[in-house]
């Protein structure tokens, strides 16, 4: 095989290489924007004031998300909405997981059937970013008999 054909087989060989690490660079990067944000309703706490709801908010990508801001419906057991709220759960910071806790004023726990996040007021300082923010939000709840979903 003559030198110069070897030579520009180390020369593909090596543009593949730097080709493929500047490809996994673009692909780490890509999926931490991607990254799912956690919001788990973790616990209901019966107190004599009404209702203490306990939420768990993760967030694995290397970006804080601030401002973060819920519009979430509250329904009974029965299904009819009981009441609605704009709660303020920022700043997410990066790599983290958080608790966040509030109150239902005159609301019991066991009154509760589901949690609806209804829209985004605010998922990060633009408008695109609020646009982004809802398909990278993965809801759950540990609530028995609470459904917590978008």
């Amino acid at each position: 095989m003559p030198l110069r054909r070897i030579l520009s087989a180390f020369g593909l060989i090596a543009a593949l290489a730097v080709m493929g690490a500047v490809g996994l660079a673009g692909q780490a990067q890509a999926q931490g924007q991607t990254a799912k944000i956690g919001l788990e309703l973790n616990r209901l706490e019966s107190r004599p004031e009404g209702c203490r709801v306990w939420l768990l908010l993760r967030n694995p990508a290397p970006e804080a998300v601030d401002p973060l801001r819920l519009d979430l419906l509250i329904f009974g057991k029965d299904g009819v909405i009981a009441r609605r709220l704009a709660l303020d759960v920022g700043p997410l910071p990066q790599e983290k997981t958080m608790a966040r806790i509030f109150d239902l004023a005159s609301q019991p726990c066991d009154g509760i059937g589901a949690v609806l996040l209804n829209d985004l007021l605010a998922c990060g300082g633009t408008p695109e970013s609020r646009a982004a923010c809802l398909p990278r939000l993965a809801l759950a709840s540990r609530v028995d008999g609470v459904t917590f979903e978008k």
